[in-house]
């Protein structure tokens, strides 16, 4: 018998797997988790905002322990039925149900843009985590997410980051940036940049916004999108150009 699993319902607000449309995003979202499993292994880690929990379940392939906390009660109900191995806590994110010291590794990938007081979130995440624990953050770049704006293109964003803000936030919380890294296109993710009027993301949310059917070759185009065709820089690489990235990706030690 084939295990059926109800899908979350996609508001815009996060990325949820198995639809095809979303499927961008979802492998967007889903490389940095691919790139930091190395940093979990066999440790206690506490994903802070956890959303439909693919990522934790991901992280839960290598880490001692998991444990979820998001602050919307149907994403965490939605996560202890899709995958039931996982710890999950329904709760604020800068008032974390989590003792002092419990954990090596804190993950917040693509959640801080959220947050309305994201100094108190750092506070927090450094409250529950071991001296020498590692944050790792990953957040839309604001240089490239919301190009020449003050105030964030996405409705749901609260307050978007370029790397040197991200950084001095950090460190100000009583953490060392030890790498901050950034997201782009691969090769083939750059011939689909051409193929399609020079940004596949633009032809997805043109299309999105005209409110009708995605032509069938851009669906296919977007269906195909892989982890792997992401590269993930160090900004202080001969490549790195971390205003160019998509996505920040920073790796942090508590003080």
């Amino acid at each position: 018998m084939t295990e059926f699993h109800e899908t979350l319902a996609l508001t815009g607000e996060r990325t949820v797997p198995g639809i095809p449309e979303e499927n961008y995003w979802f492998r967007r979202h889903e490389v940095a988790y691919t790139h930091v499993l190395d940093h979990c292994a066999g440790r206690d880690v506490l994903e802070a905002g956890s959303g439909e929990g693919y990522g934790a379940a991901m992280l839960a392939t290598v880490a001692r322990s998991v444990t979820c906390v998001d602050y919307d009660e149907s994403a965490v109900e939605h996560t202890r039925r899709r995958y039931p191995g996982l710890v999950v806590h329904q709760g604020n994110l800068i008032d974390l149900p989590l003792r002092d010291a419990s954990v090596d590794v804190v993950v917040n990938f693509q959640v801080i843009e959220h947050l309305w007081d994201q100094p108190g979130f750092v506070a927090e995440c450094r409250r529950v985590l071991r001296p020498g624990g590692l944050l790792l953050i990953s957040t839309p770049n604001r240089i490239t997410f919301s190009p020449g704006r003050d105030t964030p293109l996405n409705p749901f964003h609260t307050r978007e980051l370029d790397a040197a803000e991200m950084t001095g936030l950090l460190t100000e919380g009583g953490f060392d940036v030890s790498a901050m890294l950034g997201v782009h296109h691969g090769d083939g993710l750059a011939r689909l940049d051409a193929k399609w009027g020079g940004s596949l993301i633009d032809a997805q949310i043109e299309r999105a916004l005209a409110g009708q059917p995605w032509p069938a070759e851009l669906s296919a185009d977007v269906a195909s999108v892989g982890t792997a065709d992401f590269d993930i820089r160090d900004a202080a690489g001969p490549d790195g150009d971390i205003d160019a990235s998509l996505d920040l990706l920073a790796l942090a030690v508590r003080r």
